[in-house]
């Protein structure tokens, strides 16, 4: 099976794990928002410390988002320049995937789940969001979404849903239904394995030169309200 190098940087956890024969051998990660000082330090100890260097592996995936613009970019320079120094395809996996498979691999699943619902924190009740079902397939678009009282009560009227993701925080004090289980936790890289295995067994690489995250909206630049002089 390939060795993978992982990298996961779309919400305010940095982490990046090694993969080898359909195992994680090691795994990196901090929650402080340094993605740009960590992520490149992050590889170069794990690899340093299996004795490998990137030529070593057979390929890198990292998270295409939605998330952070800041974080995605960073993942991404990161992978893209990674690829090109070794000569290595580049692979990549949702951010929402991940919440999914985090949730799968884990044991999570509540008893009877019907749905999944991943979710990443976005602005104010706002949160990026898509419905899977329990074996990982997705059935919703990706898109944003506004929480209230009645959000997802369609799915919640089949049975359990789990809702997961740093957005799953805001909606436990406001969706107040029995059949609804949340899990607030980032996206990490270490459940990025079984996809980025899939994606790599169907060859379904990524164009190095031209691959951009997937941000779901576009980047808005603040003035800050900061006198500096």
């Amino acid at each position: 099976m390939a060795r993978l190098i992982l990298i996961e940087t779309s919400t305010s956890l940095c982490s990046t794990a090694l993969s080898e024969d359909g195992k994680i051998i090691s795994y990196k990660e901090n929650a402080d928002r340094s993605h740009a000082s960590l992520t490149a330090q992050f590889i170069s100890d794990m690899l340093e410390e299996h004795g490998l260097t990137a030529g070593d592996c057979d390929a890198v995936c990292v998270s295409m988002g939605p998330g952070s613009y800041t974080g995605l970019r960073v993942g991404v320079s990161t992978a893209k320049g990674l690829c090109f120094g070794a000569g290595k395809p580049l692979l990549a996996i949702g951010s929402l995937d991940i919440l999914v498979w985090n949730a799968i691999s884990g044991g999570k699943l509540p008893e009877g789940c019907r749905y999944i619902v991943p979710m990443i924190d976005a602005r104010r009740m706002e949160v990026y969001s898509a419905v899977f079902t329990p074996d990982g397939r997705q059935i919703r678009e990706t898109a944003p979404a506004v929480i209230d009282k009645d959000s997802f009560s369609d799915l919640l009227a089949e049975g359990p849903v789990l809702f997961i993701g740093d957005g799953a925080g805001k909606c436990e004090g406001v969706i107040d239904n029995p059949a609804a289980h949340f899990i607030n936790v980032c996206p990490d890289a270490a459940s990025m394995l079984v996809p980025a295995e899939n994606e790599y067994k169907e060859k379904r690489f990524k164009d190095v030169a031209y691959f951009e995250p997937f941000y779901l909206k576009d980047f808005v630049a603040t003035v800050s309200k900061k006198k500096l002089f």
